[in-house]
């Protein structure tokens, strides 16, 4: 498996003092120096992380793929069609929440999303939809056009080490399974740490890890360097 490293926190703790330190094009160099395939950032609408600036110039240094994730907003689209990532991933998003909360519905606004996606697959932009590990919301997704899913592991990463992992961790080998037979690609993230991560080597065929806080987490004690070389080590 390959592995995403989201650097959205790099950007969290420079906003805390409203400076430029950490620097997040800093990171992700040191990020693909230790393992990581593609740089993952969180363009939110409330542009609590990452601002526009970081991803116009994060597209321009970094040598791997830049993943933008982003919400159905039309600023936002404008963006991706003007930098031209190697791929999007669709997410929902509330402005309340702290983190992303489940994956996006989907079947229940399926016109809306083929829409949306649209002009940025017309750019030659991989697009991936956020999703949980439902027959439903699959299904929905090989509607649209999109060549990826990527498969909301909070849940199971939630129920790790209780009498509800092994229910949880079949929800995401049986999607990933109808995912694929249906044409689509699939990657996971959310939630994975330096020890359940190891089950996804179960699921066939998953193709990259998205992981962010797990890693900056333990880079505070050990190094971004050493906590990326460390996951990548496990995602392989």
């Amino acid at each position: 498996m390959l592995l995403g490293v989201n650097i959205d926190h790099v950007a969290t703790l420079r906003n805390a003092r409203g400076g430029v330190e950490p620097d997040v094009v800093e990171a992700a160099k040191i990020c693909e120096e230790n393992g990581a395939t593609s740089i993952t950032t969180h363009l939110r609408e409330d542009r609590r992380h990452i601002k526009d600036e970081d991803v116009r110039t994060l597209i321009k240094t970094i040598k791997t793929k830049l993943n933008l994730e982003m919400a159905m907003a039309d600023d936002i689209q404008k963006i991706a069609l003007e930098i031209k990532p190697h791929s999007i991933c669709l997410v929902p998003e509330k402005r309340q929440e702290v983190t992303t909360e489940g994956g996006l519905d989907v079947a229940g606004q399926l016109e809306k999303v083929t829409e949306f996606i649209k002009p940025l697959l017309e750019n030659g932009i991989v697009v991936s939809l956020f999703i949980d590990p439902e027959k439903s919301q699959i299904e929905a997704t090989s509607k649209t056009g999109a060549q990826f899913i990527e498969m909301h592991t909070g849940t199971y990463s939630n129920a790790f080490g209780t009498d509800k992992e092994e229910q949880e961790f079949q929800n995401l080998k049986n999607a990933a399974e109808l995912a694929q037979n249906l044409g689509l690609k699939v990657n996971a993230g959310h939630g994975l740490n330096y020890e359940n991560v190891k089950r996804m080597h179960e699921i066939n065929g998953l193709y990259e890890l998205n992981i962010g806080h797990s890693i900056i987490s333990r880079a505070v004690f050990t190094g971004l360097g050493e906590a990326v070389r460390k996951m990548a080590e496990l995602a392989k």
